[in-house]
């Protein structure tokens, strides 16, 4: 028997944590989760991940957003949309996922504690409780999973009502008429796009001169052009002087020497690491300038070869998605037992409106390596599945290699998108080629079978592989005449 209380001891219950905890418990080790907040979950449970998409659904139906095509922008299913309205299904939802959650842990026999931890040593942490009492703990392996929190800084005069961060905007207390957002990151553009759909006037702030640039370019375009014939005032390139909290309004200074002035202001430019109160200087583990930790990106082992970490912590990509295989493959490592590696390509999503996904690489980063490669594109007014939907809007763009024919990539904006970029994901890892698009029947009539639209328009344009091309027997020589 080791000589440690636990075998692993996670810091953190979010989706990175809650998966190396239920695998550990499958693998039948004695496993203690603690968190600092008496709900389990993490930040994806309470404030983030799962409570914006669950608002975004809200704001969907409750708007009646998808059926403005037939019925005009002023139909709604509710005329007087308030905040409680859509808080209610978001606390129906989170008690839902909590409960699940906890069941998971029941089932698995993983341990929890409710408490701040602080490292005292390589093998030790302290556990403080809200009513003060303090207990300590050993374990053999660590996984830090903490996630991450806003970041607050000095020249923003939060008031945790009109002047909010993205923990503070969920608990709103009525839908603003207007709406300032400051930085057109993930979170940023998605809040912005949800409340222009509750026709809540929405300027989006973002000094550099792009944003999302992670993203295809030629998606962003299309991006652009939505999200502004939807109501929202995009500002780039403007950075802010002042925000200065008037009362009744915000008012927002921009060095261009232009203002924005709203009901309420949220900043959303970035989030810090939450490693502050881990006392990572006991076990000598150093953080970036963000709080983050860096990891083998094989393993998760931080600098201290049994201590580990996993999710937002670690930086990018900071996806609830890949925070949970993150959590498993750090677990199997840290308790000896061989696992299946992550596969190379993951689906990148933003929930905003409309959605946005990518998987694989965009056009730009083909012409940066210099990939021979063509296009196909296919916009969802194509298919008839749009038509049904009333969709103005969507496209599907597929990148593919004119040596290999191999898929590279594909980026989608529009209805349904997030779904949608799965059919991707599993070709990309199977190493599947543009004939896979075109030989398969898809679904009739379904937003998928735009697949099949962009397929077609790459497969027309490539060149026509040697098995496929028609063999023109040889000319017969006249008879010699006698």
């Amino acid at each position: 028997m080791s000589t440690y209380d636990y075998d692993l001891i996670i810091i953190g219950s979010g989706p990175s944590g809650r998966s190396a905890a239920i695998q550990a418990g499958k693998l039948q080790r004695r496993v203690l989760v603690i968190d600092r907040k008496d709900r389990f979950g993490g930040v994806s449970v309470h404030t983030g991940t799962i409570p914006s998409k669950t608002l975004r659904e809200t704001v969907l139906n409750l708007s009646g957003w998808r059926e403005r095509s037939f019925y005009g922008r002023s139909y709604r299913v509710k005329d007087q949309i308030r905040a409680e309205d859509l808080k209610a299904r978001l606390h129906m939802t989170l008690d839902h996922e909590v409960d699940v959650l906890e069941h998971q842990f029941n089932r698995n026999h993983v341990e929890t504690m409710n408490g701040l931890a602080r490292f005292l040593g390589p093998h030790e942490v302290e556990v403080a409780t809200d009513a003060g009492e303090t207990t300590r703990l050993t374990a053999a392996k660590f996984l830090i999973a903490t996630g991450t929190r806003t970041y607050r800084p000095d020249y923003v005069p939060f008031n945790g009502k009109t002047v909010v961060d993205g923990d503070d905007f969920l608990e709103m207390e009525e839908i603003p008429r207007s709406l300032c957002v400051i930085g057109a990151g993930v979170i940023g553009v998605e809040y912005a796009t949800m409340f222009a759909a509750l026709d809540v006037r929405v300027t989006l702030i973002e000094p550099r001169d792009s944003f999302l640039d992670f993203i295809d370019k030629t998606l962003i375009h299309d991006f652009t052009h939505q999200i502004r014939e939807n109501g929202v005032d995009l500002r780039l390139g403007a950075a802010v002087e002042k925000i200065e909290d008037a009362g009744a309004h915000v008012e927002v200074t921009l060095d261009n020497g232009r203002h924005v002035r709203a009901e309420m202001l949220l900043f959303a430019a970035g989030r810090m690491g939450a490693t502050a109160a881990l006392n990572l200087e006991a076990v000598g583990i150093e953080t970036d300038h963000r709080n983050r930790i860096s990891v083998d990106r094989k393993t998760y082992q931080t600098s201290v070869p049994h201590i580990y970490a996993t999710g937002d912590v670690i930086g990018h990509p900071s996806l609830a998605s890949t925070s949970l295989q993150q959590g498993r493959v750090a677990a199997c490592h840290a308790l000896e037992t061989p696992t299946l590696p992550e596969s190379p390509w993951y689906p990148y999503g933003i929930y905003s409106v409309p959605e946005i996904s990518t998987c694989g690489m965009s056009e730009e980063e083909l012409q940066e390596r210099g990939i021979p490669y063509e296009v196909g594109v296919a916009r969802f007014r194509e298919t008839s599945r749009g038509h049904i939907m009333g969709l103005e809007h969507g496209m599907l763009k597929m990148l593919f290699s004119l040596k290999t024919r191999r898929v590279l990539g594909v980026q989608i904006v529009g209805e349904g998108a997030t779904e949608l970029i799965h059919i991707a994901q599993a070709v990309l890892n199977l190493k599947g080629t543009v004939d896979y698009f075109v030989q398969n029947t898809f679904n009739y009539p379904t937003l998928a079978e735009a697949y099949k639209i962009a397929g077609l328009d790459a497969f027309n344009r490539m060149p026509i592989p040697d098995e496929f091309k028609v063999k023109k027997k040889p000319a017969k020589t006249a008879a010699k005449s006698a």
